[in-house]
């Protein structure tokens, strides 16, 4: 494959396959797993759970056509010395970032709620990002990864659409990525801040960037786009 044109808003993408890489943002146990972290906030994680299907189509058409896969997980050392108190405190929760939680140490590098959920676990080859962040980009040497592999063109999902996958999009932004995000492999415990979302990325021709869904990358990335 030669040229990756996917059918989009506000109008088509199009990149090089050879210079494009799929980003799976924090499909984590801790946030889409019932009794997890999220569903102890008294979240319902089935708006995110609807996400995998794409998400795991996504993937395996990815993966076949050759593409650079990266994942990202949210969390801390377990010394939670890269955790600020800001981020620690806000909000009063009563079960916070470190303690205790029903799949191990909330948001901790290394406990069970911070591994990648099995359908979507990385295979050999495929790089894992750490991050302490909403972003991706930030505290991470992602935008290492991706120079050293000359990537120009970004294709985001994951989990959640205005929290971490839209950070990491306008973080690319910045850094002059051209970024494609997926309705249907990106979600929110919040149905309406999903779609506001996804029209910011559109807005004003595209401010940040195209979006579309699995199918028709899938399609694309399967030569039939």
């Amino acid at each position: 494959m030669t040229r990756l044109s996917i059918g989009a808003e506000p109008y088509r993408f199009n990149s090089d396959p050879a210079r494009t890489a799929l980003i799976i943002i924090d499909m984590q146990r801790d946030f889409v797993e019932p009794g997890g972290f999220g569903a102890s906030l008294g979240n319902d994680v089935t708006p995110l759970r609807r996400a995998i299907a794409p998400i795991a189509a996504t993937l395996a058409a990815a993966r076949a056509a050759g593409l650079l896969v990266i994942h990202t997980r949210e969390g801390h050392r377990p010394d939670l010395s890269d955790l600020p108190i800001a981020k620690k405190t806000r909000g009063h929760p009563v079960c916070g970032i470190g303690d205790a939680g029903p799949m191990g140490r909330i948001l901790v590098r290394g406990e069970p709620g911070h591994a990648i959920i099995d359908s979507l676990a990385p295979i050999d080859g495929e790089p894992v990002i750490d991050k302490p962040g909403k972003g991706a980009f930030y505290a991470t040497d992602l935008d290492t990864i991706l120079r050293q592999r000359n990537i120009a063109s970004l294709i985001l999902c994951g989990v959640t659409t205005e929290v971490c996958v839209h950070t990491t999009l306008r973080e690319a932004n910045d850094r002059g990525f051209e970024c494609l995000v997926l309705s249907d492999g990106t979600a929110s415990y919040f149905p309406q801040f999903h779609e506001a979302a996804l029209a910011m990325v559109t807005a004003q021709g595209g401010i940040f960037g195209w979006v579309s869904d699995s199918a028709a990358l899938v399609a694309a990335l399967q030569g039939d786009g």
